[in-house]
């Protein structure tokens, strides 16, 4: 059963997060409810995926000789040139 809830907050935080939640296509109030939730799932198991995240989840499949540190380090050598 959904509850209403008074907060009172920054106005420059209440702005950021109205433009956060507007980008990311969800209410404010969701928004809070989710990080509220978080707070409280005391395992790894207990953390619930988002759809969007289902949803790209398993898009890029990396060979088995990837190696992370090593295309990373040369992505910054190449950015920093």
């Amino acid at each position: 059963m959904d509850k209403k809830l008074t907060l009172s907050l920054n106005q420059n935080v209440i702005e950021k997060a109205k433009d956060y939640a507007k980008q990311n296509k969800i209410s404010l109030s969701k928004l809070i409810e989710n990080y509220l939730q978080s707070i409280f799932n005391e395992s790894e198991e207990d953390i619930k995926i988002t759809p969007l995240v289902q949803s790209i989840s398993g898009v890029i499949t990396l060979g088995e000789d990837f190696d992370l540190k090593n295309d990373y380090a040369d992505f910054l050598i190449e950015k920093y040139k």
